[in-house]
């Protein structure tokens, strides 16, 4: 059970040393118990306190790593049903599956679709991570052939999916130091199949029939010195592994279930040829609660919502979401396109990219960082609010100076939205060899402005060229 601050407080050495950049213990103790802090921020905590901190702060979910050093990924580490209750922690793996049964072809054109299917969004690299090897062909000599292309030209964490030990052996031959996850073991092969995993310190995929079973299982597989187990119940329809998926998690965080206490893995390539289908199954398993989703092909159409779905259910409801602070460039901007002025609230940042992409003009989009609530958004919400934050306009001079602005334009315009310009006044005395323009009231109504004030531009470097 976890430790309130308080109880936590009660066990730190109370110097208010400051090294962990907190100002005393007790803050120090209460952002350990929010997740905000790592243990390892406080030099000064005995050997005895960690581990006791650890018993006491280990997750209902135990976590899983597939993969090692810097390509490590982690699953599970949750410890509760909903996010607005606190926050889930690791994101939903994504994974391809490839068959050794398909030709070269197929499989090198979709090993290069899976490195290639990777986008920038608020500042995060969104992108699958697991690639699923299945032995279909049940010949080991093709299986060990696939994952010796696929570790050529890929980086990716991988799933071994095979039933038999002995071609599983062979596969981890020549993989093993990659820490790939083994699927599955089974009640058939559950002993050969720990011997793989304890041998090659590999997490295992336990798959039974129905969660009796499967509970059974996974406590067989403990007790042979497994560490890190991956659940799959085994059904391949929508309503009973939907139902499935929430009956292991509630029996981890409020029955304490030790033998289900850890993430599991979904097949949404197993209960439909269709791959729009897929993405919907994929969708609901992101929701409810799976720590691996197994596709039958990634296309760009597809995986992308599911990896906006992925941020936004794995981001902290806590706090905002922001776009890291910096200026943006919206198609090719040359040094007389417009500049926008706006905070980096999430969905300000949404708000600008699409009304610039919608009206073809490139332009760049300077995002500050400002905590304030409705200070330079051009968010429909807060137009509309009766609330306002204080702007500082020496922050945003701080910010106009960090980004070089100056370097990047040889206008001196700036673009504030119409919700913000009793700021205007502020801004030019702020920036004096700047002109601040007031925009439109939302960022919808660009798309209309933006190409005239580009055209204002242009004619401006004429007349100072002629």
């Amino acid at each position: 059970m976890a430790l309130s601050g308080m109880e936590i407080f009660k066990l730190l050495p109370k110097t208010n040393c400051r090294e962990c950049g907190l100002p005393t213990c007790i803050a120090f103790a209460m952002s350990l118990a929010a997740d905000k802090i790592e243990l390892s921020a406080c030099p000064y905590v005995s050997d005895e306190v960690k581990e006791k901190l650890a018993q006491a702060e280990a997750p209902p979910i135990a976590p899983v790593t597939i993969g090692s050093g810097d390509h490590a990924f982690k699953i599970g580490g949750e410890s509760v049903m909903f996010r607005h209750d606190k926050r889930f922690n690791n994101p939903t793996g994504l994974a391809m599956r490839l068959t050794d049964t398909m030709d070269a072809g197929d499989v090198k054109e979709r090993l290069m679709r899976f490195g290639k299917l990777r986008y920038r969004r608020m500042g995060s690299l969104l992108r699958p991570e697991l690639l699923a090897i299945d032995n279909q062909s049940k010949d080991s000599g093709k299986f060990v052939a696939l994952i010796e292309t696929v570790i050529q030209v890929s980086e990716a964490r991988l799933i071994l999916m095979s039933e038999d030990p002995e071609v599983m052996a062979a596969g981890l031959a020549c993989c093993a130091e990659s820490k790939p996850l083994i699927c599955a073991a089974t009640t058939d092969n559950a002993d050969s199949m720990a011997e793989l995993a304890v041998k090659h310190a590999c997490p295992l995929v336990a798959k039974a029939k129905g969660l009796a079973e499967l509970g059974e299982l996974s406590g067989r597989l403990t007790d042979a010195g497994v560490k890190e187990i991956v659940l799959d119940p085994g059904v391949r329809t929508l309503k009973e592994a939907f139902a499935d998926q929430i009956h292991i998690r509630r029996a981890a965080i409020h029955q304490a279930i030790g033998t289900l206490s850890y993430p599991t893995i979904t097949f949404p390539c197993e209960m439909t040829n269709d791959l729009s289908m897929e993405t919907l199954l994929a969708a609901t398993f992101i929701a409810k609660y799976a720590g691996i989703v197994v596709l039958s092909d990634f296309q760009g159409e597809s995986l992308y919502p599911l990896l906006m779905e992925r941020m936004a259910l794995f981001s902290d409801p806590q706090e905002p979401m922001m776009t890291p602070e910096g200026v943006y460039a919206i198609g090719e901007p040359d040094r007389y396109a417009p500049v926008i002025l706006a905070s980096s609230w999430a969905l300000t940042y949404y708000n600008l990219c699409l009304a610039a992409e919608v009206s073809r003009t490139p332009v760049f989009l300077c995002f500050e960082r400002i905590t304030e609530p409705d200070v330079m958004c051009w968010c429909h919400h807060c137009l509309h609010s009766t609330q306002k934050g204080k702007f500082v306009a020496e922050n945003t001079v701080r910010f106009v100076k960090k980004c070089k602005l100056e370097e990047r334009v040889d206008h001196r315009t700036l673009v504030i939205s119409a919700r913000n310009a009793e700021f205007k006044a502020q801004l030019e005395n702020a920036l004096p060899e700047w002109e601040i323009v007031v925009g439109p009231g939302e960022a919808v109504h660009l798309s209309g402005f933006l190409p005239e004030l580009a055209e204002e531009l242009r004619e401006k470097r004429k007349l100072l060229q002629a």
